[in-house]
């Protein structure tokens, strides 16, 4: 499992159409990119877009360590996918059998290795159609909705509780020497319990699932521009990596841009 892991929706396309419970139909359009970036000699990022789970993971760890643990990770998630519905109980259970895979590795430790896991799942449940957002260490979903862009995932990271606790400044945080230190990952030592937002399902949505490769690079504003510049995802998620490419791409980068569009069912 050497090298970034993407697996795709495994009729091999990047749009959807799907119909709620009341009628009215979603149509969902995607784009994943990744990257090694300009200064690390392997690309330890991974990323699934497999309808109706994208997600995004970053790994970590000495050696090969952070790229078997991500893409562990995504396997079992498209495995998921593959058998049957995306829950939390099945993303939690998925979770585990990775973290078991990475202990059995032979080039893995249990020192520092593991992986983010950051993304959103479309959940029909018809007492509860929604977006879920799940989440374990410093990668991020972002929606724009409108004009505002709203980060809706919470790090789980030394700053983000500093910040918190009213000890830090988001400003004092882009530069802290614990900036890449996470307090929660996908790894032999940690719980595997994400966090759960659920989203409202709104015509014109659309989510950026990224690695921290992408906020190193880009503020929110950046990340905003770049959506709006560029309506199509491909464009959109093309155009950050540029940016973030040219920027300094100090670390792994990896986007997934997905658009939502939701047309309700014509009345009498």
């Amino acid at each position: 499992m050497r090298g970034f892991l993407h697996v795709s929706d495994p009729v091999g396309v990047d749009s959807r159409v799907v119909t709620l419970s009341g009628g009215d139909t979603v149509t969902l359009t995607w784009h994943g990119v990744t990257d090694t970036g300009r200064r690390r000699d392997a690309n330890q990022d991974a990323f699934l877009t497999a309808y109706p789970l994208f997600v995004v993971a970053d790994g970590m760890g000495g050696h090969i360590g952070g790229e078997i643990a991500s893409a562990s990770t995504v396997d079992r998630l498209g495995g998921m996918v593959e058998k049957g519905k995306v829950t939390p109980k099945n993303i939690e259970r998925a979770l585990t059998r990775a973290v078991s895979d990475i202990v059995s590795h032979p080039e893995t430790t249990d020192e520092g290795t593991g992986t983010t896991l950051t993304g959103v799942y479309l959940d029909l449940d018809a007492s509860r159609e929604s977006w879920v957002t799940i989440n374990i260490g410093d990668s991020r979903v972002y929606l724009l909705r409108g004009d505002q862009l709203d980060q809706l995932t919470t790090d789980h990271s030394v700053v983000q509780e500093l910040i918190a606790a009213g000890r830090l400044s988001p400003e004092e945080a882009e530069n802290h020497p614990y900036g890449n230190v996470i307090t929660r990952a996908v790894g032999p030592s940690e719980r595997v319990t994400p966090d759960y937002v659920r989203v409202d399902i709104e015509d014109g949505d659309r989510f950026v699932i990224c690695s921290d490769g992408l906020t190193k690079e880009l503020t929110d504003y950046g990340i905003q521009h770049f959506l709006t510049e560029n309506p199509e995802p491909a464009a959109a998620a093309d155009a950050m990596m540029q940016a973030a490419l040219e920027n300094g791409g100090r670390d792994n980068v990896t986007i997934i841009v997905l658009n939502v569009r939701r047309s309700s069912t014509p009345t009498d």
